[in-house]
């Protein structure tokens, strides 16, 4: 119950903040219709490979977002009077992300009747698409999370538009991966964003071939950083109290 209530109180401090959530939403949108109006001749941007790739690009605005509402928390001194109440690490964390979702929700969304406009077939599988979205979209909110709780307010955006420029580079949702070369390739395969997108991707596209290793990888790098977000978050309530 504390949870909720956290999170409620979290997602109203997202609404008094309308500026951050166009910017989250209508970038991607902006650039989902611009390369649709470029007629690129490559598969990566068909926009049933494309929107995929706009989804997971939108997710590191998420994090930048998410690290900005921590870090204005923290500087806030939120946090240092939260500190005394029952309330434990997690369930800040959790209070956190349930508050991002319905942003994400409404993204994906947004993404999807513009993309269904340039000629995407509306079928069950966009539902499925949206729904895979959420669990992927908690990686990137705990990246949020994290990156809130060693940085300030300031430099909070600055540290998670890596994210971003991470996603852009690595993901494929540009172009694939191995035609940079192989060292790059690997790096990529590494990296988690590039198996969120296939998720998405393979989903939208009824192609399950791969997907169990893009899931491990994801879910692998989801329960590391939680872990971490977890350990680090106590810690710096503890020292922000003190």
């Amino acid at each position: 119950m504390r949870t909720i209530i956290f999170a409620q109180r979290s997602f109203k401090e997202i609404v008094r903040d309308p500026l951050s959530i166009i910017f989250a939403v209508i970038l991607p949108l902006f650039l989902l219709c611009i390369f649709q109006q470029f007629k690129i001749p490559n598969e990566v941007y068909n926009i049933e490979n494309f929107t995929p790739g706009i989804i997971i690009f939108s997710l590191a605005f998420i994090t930048m977002f998410a690290a900005s509402l921590v870090a204005k928390d923290r500087c806030s001194s939120l946090t240092i009077r939260l500190g005394v109440s029952p309330m434990k690490g997690i369930d800040y964390i959790l209070g956190y992300i349930l508050s991002v979702i319905p942003l994400i929700l409404i993204q994906n969304i947004l993404f999807f009747i513009a993309a269904i406009m340039f000629g995407l077939k509306f079928n069950i599988n966009i539902i499925y698409t949206i729904l895979s979205v959420i669990p992927i979209s908690i990686l990137f909110i705990l990246f949020g999370i994290l990156i809130g709780t060693i940085t300030t307010e300031k430099s909070s955006s600055g540290i998670s538009s890596i994210i971003v420029q991470l996603v852009a580079f690595t993901s494929g949702m540009y172009f694939t991966t191995d035609m940079v070369g192989s060292t790059f390739s690997t790096i990529c395969h590494i990296l988690p964003f590039e198996s969120a997108l296939n998720i998405t991707k393979d989903i939208l596209n009824s192609n399950y071939n791969n997907i169990l290793s893009s899931i491990l990888i994801v879910g692998i790098y989801t329960v590391i950083v939680i872990i971490l977000t977890i350990i680090l978050f106590k810690r710096k309530m503890i020292s922000d109290n003190k």
